[in-house]
Formats: C-alpha cells, structure tokens, sequence
C-alpha cells in the first residue's frame, strides 16, 4: 500500500507568467515568482530591471498584460488594492502629516471599521513590536527618520495583513541607520511570521535580509535562491557581476572540470555550465598569495597599496591589462610581508571557489 502525506499548502503569494508593457517597452517578460507562507523575499536588481513593476502588480496598483497574480489559493489578478489584504510600506513612509502616530496607525483600522477599544488595543501593539511604545500623542514632524520609518512599519502590520510589500523603505536614511533598520525589520519579521516581499537595488541589504533573492534583469529573473547560494553559485555573468564585487575574466573550457584563464589551467569542484561563452568569477577575500610550484594560480602585477582600516587590498593588473584587488586583513605579521608595488605575485584558487558561469543565461 502507498501511503502519501498531506499536500503541500499553496504559496503565500504567486506570480505566473506576468507580463507588462508600457507602450512599445515591456518592463516584465513572463515573470513566474512563488513565496513560500513566512519567507521573506527580496527583489533585487538596478534601476528598470522590473523590480517595483513586479510589485506593484502583486499589490493591484499595475494590471498584467499577462498572467496572473494569486494570494494563498485565491486568483486575485483583478481585485482591487484596498481588498487584497496587503500591508505596504513605502520608500517616502507615505504618513499623515496632519496626522500624530495615533491616528495614522489608527487609519487602516477605521478603514475596516474596527471597534474603538481594538484599535487602541492594536495601536499599542504596533508600537510596541516596532519599540515605540508611548509615542502615540508625537506629531510625524517631531520624528527622526528612523522613527518615523518605524512608524510606517507599524502602519504596515497593524491590521495584521497575509502579506507585506516593502518598496525601498531605507534608502532615505543614512548608512549607519540604514545598517541598523536592516537587522530591525529582520527581527519584526520573524517575531510576526509574516511573509515579506522586499525591493532594493542594495545587494548588501538584500543579502542581510533575505531567505531568498529574486535577481531581476531587463524584466526577467535571472535567478532565483538564498543569499549564500546568490553568492557563491551566480546562474550567468550579470548576477555574479550584480551581486558582491567580483572581476570576470574570459575563460577557455579546457576539459570536463577546468578552464583556461590568460593560459595557465584553473580546476573547479563544480561541473562546468554547457555553455560555450565562459566567465571566471573572483571575488577579491576568495584569493591567496600562492607560491611557485602550486596548482589553480594565476599571475598579476602589484599597481598599489591600499589601506582600508580592517584590512588592506592590493590593487593587481594582470597580463592583459585587466584589474585585480587581493584583500588581505589587517595583522603586524601579514602587513609587514606584503609584495612591493611592481612586483609580479602568484594568486590561488581554491577549486571551491574557482566559479565559471556562462556570460548569459
């Protein structure tokens, strides 16, 4: 007798072969995006790939040319925004300036006509999960930014919605804060078990944040996985270049597991893509200083120094006049050994981190 399980609950929120045009530009190209119930996954890519288009579409602000859009089993392609159920924070926190944090908390709330004694008791909840409880009575304008981004937070969750998009909402503060809001929204995050959907062109943000990464390019998704996997195993030479600093160098394929790289053999762990046009990816703290005699080493020239506090980086040229960087941390017994400007320096690989990766999927 074959027994089988359950089936496996449907996706928080799934996008099937949506497209968009905007006159003669398609924006999307038959987009398919799946969110597991509590996942947090972030759209990522530069400016035009598609990103915002994508979720505008899965909040009902845009409408598929083709496609659809559903929530859990429901096909919600053409319902209107206010029904969906979806808690949105945006890039400008969109709050009331008429408004003290009360009462905009308090809108979505008198929008579904909840009693009084529950919005207060869910106000007070929000502000609590975001750390601002007794802020009730500020006015927008007494706020700081990150207070104020909070606020558009707790905006978001407070009517306790199946899902939450947020469309860039750091980019207006600045790096320290920005860093800090990260780990802050991770954390509501997971203390709410929401499922999140996250847009940003900042890959370090991305991958701080996510259990997976949606790379966007020129409206499709290149590739789809967790931050580690993004990294380590890019799908083509756009997301390796997108993601992290890497330099791609052209590679031969020089049999079943090794290429050619300015012609001296470089072995991967993994199986070489079918492809024919290959990059070599190398990501500067994946380097060594190699000695004579050792295997997967290619040859540069030291241009300079430079001194970044923690560590120190040589910029390196190599035969064909491509630049290099070798990241080192800073330590007394490594800084004092390293190679003079001009000198020629040997570098390994590891075939773990020996990455080639067709230029284009």
């Amino acid at each position: 007798m074959t027994v089988t399980g359950a089936p496996a609950p449907p996706p928080a929120i799934e996008v099937r072969g949506a497209t968009k045009r905007y006159g003669a530009v398609t924006v999307l190209r038959a987009v398919s995006l799946a969110v597991r119930p509590g996942e947090l996954v972030t759209l990522l890519g530069p400016s035009g790939s598609g990103k915002t288009t994508l979720l505008n579409i899965i909040a009902g602000f845009a409408h598929p040319d083709e496609g659809r859009v559903f929530l859990g089993d429901e096909d919600v392609t053409g319902m209107p925004p206010h029904r969906r159920g979806i808690g949105i924070v945006f890039q400008s926190y969109a709050l009331f300036p008429h408004m003290n944090v009360a009462e905009n908390l308090a809108f979505p709330l008198k929008a579904r006509k909840l009693p009084r004694a529950e919005i207060a008791e869910r106000v007070a909840w929000a502000l609590s999960l975001v750390r601002l409880p007794g802020f009730e009575r500020r006015r927008v304008d007494e706020l700081s930014g990150g207070q104020r981004q909070r606020v558009a937070l707790a905006r978001a969750v407070v009517f306790r919605p199946r899902l939450i998009l947020m469309d860039e909402p750091l980019s207006a503060l600045d790096k320290q804060l920005r860093d800090h809001m990260q780990i802050e929204i991770r954390n509501l995050h997971e203390r709410l078990g929401a499922t999140t959907i996250y847009v940003t062109h900042d890959q370090r943000e991305a991958l701080t944040m996510s259990d997976r990464i949606a790379v966007l390019e020129r409206g499709r998704i290149a590739q789809c996985a967790p931050p580690r996997e993004i990294y380590d195993r890019p799908a083509d030479a756009f997301v390796a270049d997108f993601i992290g600093e890497a330099v791609l160098l052209p590679a031969q394929r020089r049999d079943a597991e090794s290429v050619l790289v300015e012609g001296r053999p470089l072995r991967s762990a993994r199986p070489l893509p079918a492809a024919d046009d290959l990059v070599l990816v190398i990501r500067s703290e994946k380097l060594r200083l190699a000695h004579a005699g050792e295997d997967n080493v290619i040859e540069a020239t030291v241009r300079r120094h430079v001194f970044q506090g923690d560590s120190q980086v040589l910029l390196l040229e190599l035969a064909d006049g491509a630049a290099l960087s070798f990241r080192q941390q800073t330590h007394v017994e490594t800084d004092a050994g390293l190679p003079a400007i001009g000198a020629r320096v040997l570098l390994r690989l590891h075939p773990e981190h020996t990455v080639v990766v067709p230029r284009a999927t």
